[in-house]
């Protein structure tokens, strides 16, 4: 079985299904750091609904369904972050309004449709192995944006981390990191729509970065540890889908709640606060 994936990784959609594990797992990953961080882990599950919401409006349409799911995403990441800076709501709520509002919309549109569904399911679950040249590029792309800003913004990103308010007051611009991160949040996720799926990819904006908050201290650190988590959960994701012929999507978020697991039960941190 073994030399039977290995043999499989001849052919080009294995190829590009193995890059798009690579890509989706670093990016989702670094960005998981922030979201655990600052605990907001409704912004996954609202932009992960944006995305697929926008991708069915998009079917629709007519349009591309990544095309669309990516301006819609990004158009809410837009309106996100102003909307929870300015009204008195916790952060929680607006993007609980927010994840329910798109999932209204996404299920509207599925019922609107009159052609086949079978292009849907594969935006709810993914589909590695189905994946164009094009889908491949744009993960590309929006992955080395995404490390370039972490690499260019890297002290500002720390400081906005540790608290805004304090960030704000030290001259950092907070709000255009702040903001800047729920744009590439928003381009992450609709980018990964064919890979993970737009129901499933919140998943991986949560995990790898709760992984490495059971193991490291670091921020540099934490940004490895949830890296390795994320492309470990995708590639093994992918090698569990093909073995065993089951859905890729689904996969991948079971061997990223595997190894979640794994690092909850020998986290040196819980050892400390319980000898404590």
């Amino acid at each position: 079985m073994v030399e039977q994936l290995l043999d499989s990784l001849a052919h080009l959609p294995m190829q590009r299904a193995l890059l798009a594990c690579l890509l989706c797992g670093l990016g989702c990953s670094l960005l998981s750091v922030f979201v655990v961080l600052m605990r907001m882990p409704l912004v996954g599950v609202a932009m992960s609904h944006s995305a697929f919401a926008g991708a069915v409006i998009g079917m629709l349409l007519g349009l591309h369904p990544t095309a669309s799911g990516f301006v819609l995403c990004l158009l809410v990441a837009g309106v996100l972050g102003p909307v929870s800076d300015r009204t008195r709501l916790p952060p929680e709520n607006t993007l609980s309004i927010f994840f329910s509002f798109m999932m209204g919309l996404a299920f509207l549109g599925i019922g609107m449709l009159s052609k086949t569904r079978a292009g849907v399911l594969d935006l709810m679950w993914g589909n590695l192995l189905s994946l164009s040249g094009r889908d491949v590029a744009l993960l590309g792309w929006t992955t080395l944006v995404l490390i370039l800003f972490l690499f260019l913004f890297f002290k500002e990103i720390r400081a906005v981390l540790f608290s805004r308010t304090l960030a704000a007051s030290s001259g950092v611009p907070e709000k255009f990191i702040y903001y800047a991160l729920l744009f590439l949040v928003g381009a992450v996720v609709s980018s990964n729509l064919s890979t993970v799926g737009g129901l499933l990819i919140f998943a991986l904006l949560i995990q790898p970065g709760a992984t490495a908050l059971q193991l490291a201290y670091d921020l540099k650190l934490f940004f490895l540890i949830s890296a390795l988590a994320g492309v470990s959960a995708c590639v093994l994701g992918l090698a569990l889908s093909y073995i065993l012929d089951l859905p890729s999507g689904a996969s991948v978020v079971m061997m990223a709640t595997l190894i979640f697991a794994l690092s909850y039960i020998f986290s040196p941190k819980r050892r400390a606060a319980k000898s404590s």
